[in-house]
C-alpha cells in the first residue's frame, strides 16, 4: 500500500522524517491549544509587567463628595489675608472665605496640615502631595466616573479593572479587585467591555457592620462537597456550550466567576475575620471608637487584602460635599478618617508593605475658595489636591501648585488622565501599551491623553 501511494514521490526514509516532524507539529499544536485554553480558563493568572514595577498593588482611598483642598492639603496664606474680599477684586461677585482651621508645618518637609488631621500629620514625611490636580466637570456623577474610568461621557473599564487586566492577581482564591463601601454606581468599579472577571468585587459597609462580607457567595443549604458537585455539573454544561460556540467571552466570564465564588467561600471569610488582629493593632485603626469604627475596619481590611495578594483595593467614604456648615462637617469627616489612615500607614510600614503598596487619597474634584451659604464651598474642577504614599513615589514632596487663592492649578498641572498614567507606571505598566481591542479600536485607560508625572517618582 505504501509503494502504491508513495511510489515516485518520496523514499521510506523521507516518509518517516516527514511523519515524525508532523507528529512534532501535532504535539506543539496540542501544547499551544492547552496553553490558550488555560489562559482562557484563568484570565486572572499573574502576568509580567511591561517593566520593573515600583508598586505591586494599589489602595485607593476615595472621598466621595469632594473634600475642600484649601481646608486640608493646600494651605493658602493669601486666602487667609483676603478673607471677605471678592474673587474678582472689583467689589462684586463671590467673596473669598478663609479656612477656619489652624494650620501648622510638620515633618522635615514642613508640610502644612490642618489641626483636624493630627494623626496623619505624624506621617507628613511619607506623603507625596499633588497640589495641581484638575478635572473636566464640576459635577459629582461625571467627575466620579472620570476619576475611576478616565472618561465621563461613556462607560469604560475602571482603573482597578485595567490594573487587574494588565497584571492579574497574586492570589486566585480571592478577587483581584475589591471595592469596600463604593461611592457611585457599578460603572465606577465595573469592567465594561473587558471580560467580567476583571470587575471589582463589592463589599458594602452595611454588611461589615452586621459582621458579614460579600453577599451571595455562600450556600448554607449545601455542604462544600455537594456545592463542588453542583458546580462541576454546571461547568460541564457550560464547557459543552463553549465548545459549540468556540468564542463566547460572556460564558467564559460566567464559568470563571462561579469558580472564583467557590474558592472565595473558603478563603474570603478568613481574610475578613479581624478577631485574630491584636488589640493594639485594632486600636491603632480606631476600631472600638464610635467616630472611627467604620472607616477603621475598612482600612484594616484593606491591609489584610493587600498582604493576601489582592491587586487593587478601593475604600470609599462619602459625605464630603460641604456646601454649608463646612467647619462642623469637615471636622467630623476628618475625625473619621484621620486615625484609621495613620494606622494603615503605620501598619504597612511595620509589615514592610508600604514600599510596594501605592496609597492614593482624594475625591473627584475640589471646592471653591469663595464662600457659599456663608459657611460652605461650591464645586471646583479647576484645581484640587490629592496625595500618594509608598509604592515608589517621593516622600515629603509637594507636586505642583494652584494660584494664591486655590482657584485653579497653575504649575505642573495634573489631569485625571495623568494621574492614571502615573499610577500604571508605578505598577510597571505603560499606559500607551495597555490596550484592549474592542469594536474595531484599541482602547486604554488614559484614552488619547495622559502623561506620567516623572517628578514624583522616587
Amino acid at each position: 500500500m505504501f509503494n502504491q501511494y508513495w511510489a515516485g514521490t518520496t523514499s521510506r526514509r523521507r516518509f518517516l522524517q516527514t511523519a515524525s516532524c508532523g507528529f512534532g507539529f501535532l504535539a506543539l499544536a496540542d501544547l499551544c491549544t492547552r496553553a490558550a485554553a488555560s489562559d482562557a480558563r484563568n484570565p486572572l493568572a499573574a502576568k509580567p509587567p511591561h517593566f520593573k514595577p515600583r508598586a505591586k498593588r494599589v489602595i485607593f482611598l476615595f472621598m466621595g463628595g469632594a473634600p475642600s483642598h484649601v481646608d486640608t492639603f493646600d494651605y493658602k496664606p493669601k486666602l487667609q489675608a483676603d478673607d471677605g474680599k471678592t474673587v474678582s477684586g472689583k467689589g462684586t461677585g463671590p467673596k473669598l472665605l478663609k479656612s477656619s482651621f489652624k494650620f501648622a508645618q510638620y515633618g522635615k518637609s514642613g508640610l502644612w496640615l490642618p489641626e483636624t488631621l493630627p494623626n496623619l500629620a505624624r506621617h507628613a514625611d511619607d506623603l507625596c502631595v499633588l497640589n495641581s490636580m484638575y478635572t473636566d466637570l464640576p459635577a459629582h456623577a461625571q467627575a466620579t466616573l472620570e476619576m475611576h474610568t478616565g472618561n465621563f461621557r461613556f462607560t469604560r473599564p475602571s482603573m482597578g479593572a485595567w490594573a487587574l487586566y494588565g497584571l492579574g492577581t497574586e492570589n486566585t482564591d480571592l478577587p483581584g479587585f475589591v471595592t469596600i463601601n463604593p461611592q457611585g454606581g457599578p460603572p465606577n468599579f465595573g469592567s465594561a467591555f473587558l471580560p467580567a472577571s476583571f470587575q471589582g468585587t463589592r463589599i458594602d459597609s452595611a454588611q461589615l457592620k452586621r459582621g458579614g462580607g460579600i453577599a451571595n457567595i455562600e450556600n448554607p443549604r449545601l455542604s462544600a462537597e455537594l456545592q463542588r458537585k453542583q458546580l462541576d455539573l454546571l461547568a460541564s454544561l457550560n464547557h459543552e456550550r463553549l465548545e459549540r460556540d468556540k468564542v463566547n467571552p460572556g460564558l467564559e466570564g460566567v464559568i470563571e466567576s462561579y469558580e472564583l465564588a467557590f474558592r472565595m467561600e473558603g478563603a474570603l471569610p478568613k481574610v475578613m475575620d479581624l478577631t485574630g488582629e491584636t488589640k493594639e493593632t485594632q486600636e491603632s485603626y480606631g476600631i472600638g471608637e464610635k467616630a472611627t469604627e467604620n472607616f477603621g475596619r475598612q482600612c484594616l481590611l484593606a491591609r489584610r487584602f493587600a498582604e493576601h495578594g489582592v491587586r487593587f483595593i478601593e475604600i470609599g467614604m462619602g459625605g464630603w460635599d460641604h456646601h454649608s456648615d463646612l467647619h462642623k462637617r469637615l471636622t467630623a469627616n476628618c475625625l473619621a478618617v484621620d486615625k484609621p489612615i495613620a494606622g494603615l500607614l503605620q501598619d504597612l510600614k511595620k509589615r514592610d508593605l508600604l514600599k510596594d503598596t501605592l496609597l492614593v487619597w482624594g475625591g473627584e474634584f475640589g471646592r471653591t475658595p469663595a464662600a457659599q451659604n456663608r459657611d460652605g464651598r461650591d464645586h471646583d474642577a479647576a484645581g484640587f489636591s490629592m496625595w500618594m504614599a509608598g509604592g515608589g513615589v517621593k516622600q515629603a514632596y509637594r507636586h505642583g501648585a494652584t494660584d494664591e487663592h486655590g482657584i485653579a492649578a497653575i504649575d505642573k498641572k495634573m489631569h485625571i488622565n495623568d494621574l492614571h498614567a502615573t499610577m500604571l507606571y508605578l505598577l510597571g505598566l505603560d499606559h500607551e501599551k495597555l490596550t484592549y481591542r474592542y469594536s474595531g479600536r484599541d482602547y486604554k485607560l488614559t484614552d488619547l491623553a495622559g502623561k506620567v508625572a516623572k517628578d514624583i517618582i522616587a
